[in-house]
């Protein structure tokens, strides 16, 4: 599954530093300055999905991405994530992503094909199909987190 796949391939990524070093920040404008905090991102997109689906196969429509925020105020909600996990540390990350992300891909595994990629299959999931739910909170978002942890140890992704 190429979800598992770029999980390895980001998890290998911070293996590769030293662990003396793998909780340096860079200094960048940008929000996520460490390892820690590209994979908090991920795990608090991860819950959100998880709600989004309980709510949603309860027979509910689900409020997205999150209470308080709209879609176009995403990146207020991202800075709020970011805000909330600045004391956790790294290793704490890694094992709150690894859960959340076997958690994500036991839904996935929940389904059939036909379940996943039928538009308007559920309707919570409107127009759209659970693919698009699964895939842009899975392998998408680690091909993000491969790109920013991979500048982050001074290498250029191809």
């Amino acid at each position: 599954m190429e979800s598992d796949n770029s999980f390895k391939s980001l998890l290998e990524i911070i293996e590769s530093v030293p662990s003396r070093k793998r909780t340096i920040s860079i200094e960048t404008q940008e929000r996520d300055k460490n390892f820690r905090d590209v994979l908090m991102h991920l795990y608090e997109w991860h819950a959100m999905l998880e709600r989004w689906y309980r709510e949603g196969m309860d027979g509910d429509i689900p409020f997205m991405p999150a209470s308080g925020y709209k879609w176009r105020t995403i990146e207020l909600l991202n800075q709020q994530i970011w805000e909330n996990y600045q004391d956790v540390t790294l290793t704490q990350a890694i094992k709150k992503l690894k859960l959340s992300h076997e958690r994500v891909m036991d839904l996935i595994k929940s389904h059939t094909n036909e379940e996943i990629i039928t538009k308007k299959y559920y309707k919570w999931t409107k127009t759209s199909n659970l693919y698009s739910y699964f895939a842009a909170n899975t392998s998408n978002h680690y091909i993000w987190a491969i790109k920013k942890c991979e500048v982050k140890i001074g290498k250029k992704s191809t």
